[in-house]
């Protein structure tokens, strides 16, 4: 049976991007919604993996043949849309450190985030046995190797991991790893799951 839980950071425990977030960046960006997002995600993998918050904004200009205007304010609202949480999931993490499971978070996260997440919610962050960041480990998910960084980091091997993640890639990857994974759907289902341990 698994030993320890290890969750995803965005879409399980965070919020991800809502409407209006998504609208600004657009708007900030003064390019087509469609072209916008495409080269967004194109470029993120290196983003995720360590690269400066900069660099990154200029890469997805030249994907898109344009110079962005105010690079300082794009860095900004990205970060921010990036930075809202599910109250009830970090409820359930508190919940499941009183009970006294071992948690750890694998995230794909940027550095210019990690900042952002310790100093506003560094307080329930500090449940988890241990924090494995992509932007720290320089792998993201689905790199195999991001999994086994994090099992290590919690002292385990991955087969003693029950993981959940919102993204299938990523959780057919962890299963690939050894890891027991489950697709994110709800804080009940996390419960109901749990409990069988």
């Amino acid at each position: 049976m698994p030993e320890v839980i290890v969750f995803d950071l965005y879409g399980v425990i965070a919020r991800t991007q809502t409407e209006a977030a998504r609208e600004r960046l657009v708007e900030l960006a003064g390019v087509p919604a469609e072209h916008f997002w495409r080269a967004y995600w194109a470029c993120r993998p290196a983003y995720d993996a360590g690269q400066e918050g900069v660099a990154y904004w200029e890469t997805v200009a030249g994907h898109l043949g344009t110079r962005f205007a105010d690079v300082p304010a794009l860095l900004r609202a990205d970060l921010e849309s990036w930075s809202q949480v599910d109250e009830e999931m970090v409820g359930l993490v508190c919940e499941l450190a009183d009970e006294g499971r071992r948690l750890g978070l694998l995230s794909n996260i940027i550095e210019d985030l990690v900042p952002v997440w310790e100093t506003r919610h560094g307080s329930w962050l500090g449940r988890f046995a241990a924090l494995t960041f992509s932007c720290r480990i320089g792998v993201a998910k689905p790199d195999p190797r991001a999994y086994e960084i994090c099992a290590d980091r919690m002292g385990v091997s991955p087969s003693d991991v029950l993981f959940f993640d919102d993204n299938e890639a990523n959780v057919v990857a962890a299963r690939e790893a050894g890891m027991a994974a489950e697709l994110f759907l709800s804080a009940d289902q996390v419960r109901a799951l749990t409990a069988r341990f």
